[in-house]
């Protein structure tokens, strides 16, 4: 999807690999398993760094869980892990999303998560019966749904306006050092 909107995208596996990164997203899959191997391939400073640094994330699914207060840190909420049901529950939605559009995005959620609290400075974009499920704040996007297993780019946009963002305001930085 990154890909369609004409963004470069690479696999992070190491710290070093981090370097030089305009945006990073945390996708969908095992929250366990995932902050383990973040831990075990020692990503974690890597992660706060790029995040302390002002350049956007994007957690889809497992990714909103590993952002959240109670492992990353990078966004202030907590996130309820399969509390949509589990495989046999998964399900699509039409969501109206804040910044996508007046169409109703189509939402894939797999064994989703939902935000049970949501912290100062926190924007919820968009809720399904009555739980956010996609959230805003501190430089992280996140959704409860996969927005990857849709032909629709419009989280992916809304990303990369971020990423855009970011690199422009690091740049107006720089040019005020001189």
């Amino acid at each position: 999807m990154l890909r369609r909107l004409r963004a470069e995208a690479v696999e992070v596996r190491a710290p070093e690999q981090m370097e030089g990164l305009d945006g990073l997203v945390i996708p969908g899959g095992e929250s366990t398993t995932m902050t383990r191997l973040i831990a075990s391939a020692g990503l974690e400073p890597a992660l706060h760094s790029h995040h302390e640094a002002g350049k956007p994330i994007l957690g889809t699914c497992a990714g909103l869980i590993v952002c959240d207060a109670d492992h990353l840190g990078l966004i202030d909420v907590t996130a309820r892990r399969n509390a949509f049901g589990r495989q046999l529950q998964s399900f699509e939605a039409d969501l109206e999303v804040t910044g996508a559009g007046e169409e109703p995005l189509r939402a894939v959620f797999i064994r989703a998560p939902w935000v049970e609290r949501t912290g100062e400075g926190v924007e919820v974009l968009a809720t399904w019966e009555g739980h956010p499920v996609a959230i805003r704040g501190d430089g992280v996007l996140a959704t409860s749904f996969h927005p990857e297993l849709t032909d629709d780019h419009r989280v992916h946009a809304i990303f990369m306006a971020m990423v855009t963002n970011a690199k422009d305001q690091d740049d107006e930085r720089e040019a005020a050092r001189g």
